[in-house]
């Protein structure tokens, strides 16, 4: 029997070694969980469409006892509703400031900078993903946040990036098989 590979060979060293270390997970909404599109109804009711997916992504992340967050700069009462569904750790919306938001989670959760992964998609987020272990975007990121990304997704906002970097950040971490091994398991 073959020992199983040290690393994953789809996998960079240094994506690697970044990956290493993340527990925390802490996203911004519109442009990553959504396709950045607001809609609003005539009595003011915002909506937002969400990849099924990506809440997958979360189910597998927490399964392993992994933490996230959302940090977006926007208000909507459906990203509060989601976030409860996805068992979110923590929701701060309404943020002008991210860099300035991410300190806060960090103080909050007592989580080191390179435990996270902070994953953004437009200039406002540029001050967290700068700030992290690991910054992550959607292919259809502005240029500026690209260039700062460690790690950009296949996939456009709310179209699965955050599943797409959970498997990324459990197979560096020798975890995708425990996090959804109930999944791939032979029918008995």
């Amino acid at each position: 029997m073959t020992p199983p590979a040290s690393r994953s060979a789809a996998i960079p060293a240094d994506l690697e070694a970044r990956c290493a270390a993340i527990e925390l997970l802490a996203v911004d909404v519109d442009g990553v969980l959504t396709d950045g599109r607001i809609i609003v109804d005539d009595a003011g009711v915002e909506s937002k469409n969400f990849y099924v997916r990506d809440g997958l992504g979360f189910v597998l992340w927490h399964r392993v006892g992994k933490t996230s967050a959302i940090l977006s700069g926007r208000r909507a009462a459906v990203v509060d509703r989601r976030a409860a569904e996805l068992k979110i750790h923590r929701v701060v919306q309404g943020i002008a400031d991210k860099g300035e938001a991410l300190r806060a989670l960090l103080a909050e959760t007592g989580a080191g900078a390179g435990q996270v992964c902070y994953v953004g998609d437009d200039l406002i987020d540029l001050p967290a993903l700068r700030a992290v272990g690991l910054a992550a975007c959607p292919a259809d990121a502005v240029d500026e946040v690209r260039a700062a990304a460690h790690l950009t997704t296949r996939s456009t906002g709310g179209s699965g990036v955050i599943r797409e970097i959970v498997e990324v950040i459990l197979k560096a971490q020798g975890l995708w098989h425990v996090a959804c091994g109930s999944y791939l398991s032979p029918a008995t």
